[in-house]
């Protein structure tokens, strides 16, 4: 259902370093870059995130409450993908393990403080 979700960043080069490192454990690829925006889209060419300094040109800010999900082909993949945002400087905002019967994902924050997570569902919602 989603398109794409962009979040904000004061410093985009260091923001982007972060996060070609980590999705590039989900496939993922740089597709658009222009100076204040860069956007990553999946192995598909479907679905993407982006960065941007905010049009505005006030500083950017973490939306209390806002979460991007990674979603991750299995558990194995999810434990990389946390484990590699954590190695990148992100700070545990849960770790990787099963919430309720079927939800097993792992969060974090970005350096920037946008909230993430990588996840995948191992059985029936």
């Amino acid at each position: 259902m989603i398109g794409y979700a962009t979040l904000g960043t004061n410093d985009l080069p260091r923001a982007a370093a972060f996060y070609d490192a980590l999705l590039a454990e989900l496939g993922g690829k740089r597709f658009m870059e222009m100076d204040t925006f860069i956007a990553w889209a999946g192995p598909s060419g479907k679905g993407g995130l982006g960065l941007s300094k905010p049009f505005d040109g006030n500083l950017a800010t973490v939306g209390n409450g806002v979460m991007i999900a990674l979603e991750c082909e299995s558990t194995e993949q999810v434990e990389r993908v946390y484990n590699k945002a954590i190695e990148l400087g992100a700070q545990c905002e849960g770790p990787v393990g099963l919430r309720g019967e079927s939800f097993y994902a792992g969060y974090f924050r970005d350096p920037d403080g946008n909230k993430l997570n990588a996840y995948i569902m191992t059985g029936p919602m």
